[in-house]
């Protein structure tokens, strides 16, 4: 329980802002920030786009990422946290 609650605070590597965006800019701006992102690391992706969780659901199983979060904030945007293959 204890690394489930680690996971969910660590730090992200990198914060992409694709609020506003519609299928598929947020996942195709996720690929390009990716790069950035050092192996292990996390990127967080903050989105509005209803589809964007059947979107980057795909997006890991195809690529390799670790899709450690999928949630819903408060005031509606989207969060998805990514962990980049090492």
């Amino acid at each position: 329980m204890m690394a489930e609650a680690n996971r969910l605070t660590t730090t992200p590597d990198s914060t992409l802002d694709a609020t506003g965006l519609l299928c598929p800019l947020p996942v195709l701006k996720a690929r390009r920030a990716l790069k950035a992102v050092p192996a292990g690391g996390i990127l967080e992706v903050l989105a509005t786009d209803p589809g964007a969780t059947k979107d980057f659901e795909h997006f890991c199983r195809t690529t390799g990422c670790d899709l450690i979060e999928a949630s819903e904030q408060p005031d509606g945007i989207l969060r998805f946290r990514l962990r980049k293959p090492a």
